[in-house]
């Protein structure tokens, strides 16, 4: 699909810019570059690995096996200077028994005909497929990045985790989207003191049993399945929620597993049942921040040393979970306790000095109250949009 819109910007408004779907290589790698033209005066922005976002993006990635999706780049006078992207995920569908489209992967500058017309392009091919309503942004699913940054702009976003210029939520509501869901990232101190309630509850599962382990390298498929089983299950209730595949989350874990020790990965057992566990990785984006995108000719080496020698000082909780049937008890909070403290103590030994917990959701009030207790505070806030569409159009 190709659109076109004039230029608001002043002295280009002669200029027009056309968009163009992303097929074959040359087009993709415009993609990629949009960002890094948009945020290279932005001193918070930590520009992301290339060979990373073409592995992501790869039709060989595990998300595509339940996913299509159509990326745009748009073009003003041959150069690419806004990008988007549309996806339908099945599993979704199949889950919810509502056919939502998702829109993501969204830059631009603070031009309002330009977003619009990005927009309206994703919006005309998720309405062409059936689509009822358009959700994002999702990069490009519910499980991997999402959502536009609409607080905490003075610092820049932890590995795997958006940003953006503050002009995009506006961007957003001038074209008809309203927030959906908030979605929160908690600061907390590495070696944060263990409020008493939390002491209290930890001896007390010490008495019911309940044991701590990490990853097992000699079982590692089978405990990375464990992961996804509990993860699937303690998240199955919240908003937007698609199910990890065995395949995405295998190939989510081996690629951890080349970044961590063992007991970055816990798992606590109850009566022998795995109940509860918790991923903890070092902040890559301290590592990459000066590479600006490349491992060629001597990011490899830099990149190996910061992460073997000199370690990132920060690091971020990705996945946590304790079973669903558990969190509305008094197991449910101490478990949760649980291996928040075997992460604790791995970042500790490992000279962290901060631990980012994201996301969290908003109205997940039993989460933030256990951040909360032990000294956590929200650092940045996510915001999803949406916008009904007519699927006839």
């Amino acid at each position: 699909m190709t659109d076109a819109v004039r230029s608001t910007n002043g002295a280009d408004a002669a200029a027009r810019v056309a968009l163009r779907p992303v097929s074959g290589r040359r087009a993709l790698d415009d993609f990629l570059r949009v960002p890094f033209a948009l945020y290279r005066d932005d001193p918070h922005w930590v520009a992301p690995l290339h060979f990373e976002r073409r592995q992501a993006l790869s039709p060989k990635h595990p998300f595509f096996r339940h996913a299509e999706w159509q990326a745009w780049v748009a073009y003003r006078d041959d150069r690419p200077v806004g990008r988007i992207s549309a996806q339908l995920d099945r599993l979704y569908e199949e889950r919810h028994g509502e056919r939502v489209g998702y829109f993501g992967m969204i830059d631009a500058p603070d031009d309002p005909a330009l977003f619009g017309a990005l927009l309206a392009t994703a919006e005309a091919w998720l309405s062409e497929r059936g689509a009822v309503r358009a959700v994002g942004p999702f990069n490009l699913g519910i499980n991997q990045e999402l959502g536009v940054l609409v607080d905490g702009f003075d610092t820049p976003p932890f590995f795997m985790m958006p940003h953006n210029r503050p002009y995009y939520g506006a961007a957003l509501e001038a074209c008809g989207y309203r927030g959906a869901q908030d979605l929160l990232a908690y600061l907390i101190p590495a070696n944060f003191e263990t409020p008493p309630v939390m002491a209290a509850l930890l001896r007390r599962l010490e008495r019911q049993g309940v044991t701590l382990r990490p990853l097992d390298r000699k079982r590692v498929d089978e405990d990375l399945e464990t992961l996804r089983d509990i993860f699937n299950d303690a998240w199955s209730g919240n908003w937007g929620f698609v199910p990890f595949t065995r395949e995405e989350f295998l190939a989510v874990g081996h690629e951890m597993l080349m970044l961590i020790p063992d007991d970055f990965i816990h798992i606590a057992e109850l009566d022998g049942r795995p109940s509860a566990f918790i991923v903890l990785l070092p902040n890559l984006n301290e590592a990459i921040a000066d590479l600006n995108g490349r491992l060629l000719p001597f990011g490899w080496a830099k990149l190996l040393w910061r992460l073997k020698v000199r370690f990132p000082r920060t690091g971020r909780v990705p996945l946590m979970g304790v079973r669903r049937h558990l969190h509305h008890t008094r197991l449910g909070p101490g478990l949760a306790f649980l291996v928040i403290d075997a992460a604790r103590r791995a970042a500790v030994r490992t000279q962290m000095t901060d631990v980012e917990l994201s996301w969290i959701l908003d109205d997940n009030m039993g989460m933030r109250n256990i951040i909360e207790t032990i000294g956590g505070r929200i650092s940045k806030r996510y915001r999803m949009y949406e916008k009904p569409l007519a699927a006839d159009e």
